[in-house]
């Protein structure tokens, strides 16, 4: 142990911490990490730059181009990160290998490819999403919604088989699969009937639902959104439709902390679901004005998202993915500083007397909880930080190695 590790062992321990076990807790906290950063979500299936609401902004060179240097990519930026990992794909992540299938007709065998990867990585297992964007049966915008039946059909089959996949994530890691259902349906300008949009999300869910896939394998989740590029005006999937959605289908609700008004925060969202859900699912990301999908920096909201699964023992229920694509810097360097982000609000977390504070709040002497609050914030956090990741066999600086990985790889691909 490091001269400044134990100096904040000591003060650390005058407030009630162990920060020993803090760091035990914290590597054995599984973190959803996002293939789409690597590839700025253009995906493997021959869908395209990202649509339906969703940017990319950025022209960085270096841009993963197929399998091979995604699954590259993925292990270098990985190597860089830790604690315990998960891998979240998209179905436009399939590996077709030149097959002519499209996405209603996926199969486990179109991820073979990614279970080999993940078990050599040693990741915890893997969490899916339908990919129902970036695709031609986006018709007018709509998909689940459509009133083309055709249309919402496929989006319905593309679900289910996605459902079976996940069954099978599920088997080869010994891990439920989180599945989280987005989909990109709204209209640009007013519309002229907001409801029947929805009663058809709402029968296209219950088909896909009513599929009998094993949900002791499988968890259901459904992501909400108030708005995306084009669809400013009105989104069928709207946080209080999905959320009734859930409750009453027994599903999972995922709070994405880029799709809600600037001044609602997850944080505040986490332990409203607590109270009624026995699992809550999250994207973390940094949204910039609207839902820019920013690189998650340590900010005050992230450690908020933090102190709300620590302090309600919720380490179990909450299940951490994170989301975010940037090309505008070196996309490596975006997803090794993202993870270690959440990381580091999670241990900042860990790093409180949660018992001690909300027993001062409960004695509502909120002159004594301000002045408390306020004092971790100058406790040698960043000493805890150093020995975590020195037990993980990594160092704080990171850069240099994602520099010359960019000066050997990258600047290759053109």
């Amino acid at each position: 142990m490091s001269e400044g590790y134990l100096i904040a062992k000591k003060l650390y321990a005058e407030y009630g911490v162990d920060t020993d076990a803090a760091i035990a807790k914290l590597r054995d906290i599984p973190v959803s990490i996002h293939c789409w950063q690597g590839d700025d979500v253009v995906g493997l299936d021959g869908g395209g730059a990202a649509s339906g609401g969703i940017q990319t902004t950025g022209n960085y060179p270096g841009r993963a181009r197929n399998f091979e240097e995604l699954k590259a990519d993925i292990k270098k930026a990985f190597s860089l990160m830790p604690g315990k990992k998960r891998l979240n794909l998209h179905a436009s992540y399939a590996v077709l290998d030149g097959e002519r299938v499209d996405r209603d007709k996926y199969l486990p065998k179109h991820f073979e490819p990614w279970v080999k990867f993940a078990k050599e990585l040693g990741l915890q297992g893997v969490d899916f999403n339908p990919t129902m964007f970036s695709h031609k049966n986006v018709k007018d915008g709509l998909t689940l919604s459509s009133p083309d039946e055709n249309i919402r059909k496929f989006w319905i089959d593309h679900c289910i088989s996605c459902l079976r996949i996940a069954e099978y994530f599920a088997d080869e890691f010994k891990s439920a699969c989180l599945v989280n259902i987005w989909i990109p349906d709204g209209f640009k300008d007013v519309p002229a009937d907001r409801l029947t949009p929805r009663l058809r999300l709402k029968d296209s869910l219950d088909k896909i639902l009513a599929c009998g896939y094993d949900k002791s394998k499988v968890t259901v989740a459904v992501e909400s959104k108030v708005f995306g590029i084009g669809v400013e005006s009105y989104t069928v999937g709207s946080n209080e439709f999905y959320q009734n959605y859930a409750a009453k289908n027994d599903i999972c609700c995922l709070l994405d902390n880029g799709h809600y008004h600037p001044l609602e925060f997850v944080s505040d969202k986490i332990p409203a679901l607590l109270a009624f859900y026995d699992k809550v699912a999250l994207h973390v990301t940094r949204g910039v004005r609207w839902d820019s999908d920013h690189v998650v920096l340590l900010e005050d909201e992230l450690k908020e998202i933090a102190k709300e699964i620590v302090r309600n023992d919720a380490v179990e229920k909450v299940k951490i993915g994170l989301d975010y694509f940037d090309a505008s810097i070196n996309r490596l360097s975006a997803w090794v500083t993202g993870q270690r982000a959440m990381q580091k609000a999670l241990l900042y977390a860990l790093l409180i007397n949660h018992k001690e504070l909300k027993r001062v709040q409960d004695m509502a002497d909120f002159t004594a909880l301000m002045v408390k609050q306020e004092e971790y914030k100058a406790l040698p956090f960043g000493m805890v930080w150093r020995e975590y990741l020195k037990s993980e066999n990594l160092a704080e600086e990171y850069l240099a190695e994602i520099r010359n990985y960019e000066n050997i790889i990258l600047k290759e691909r053109k």
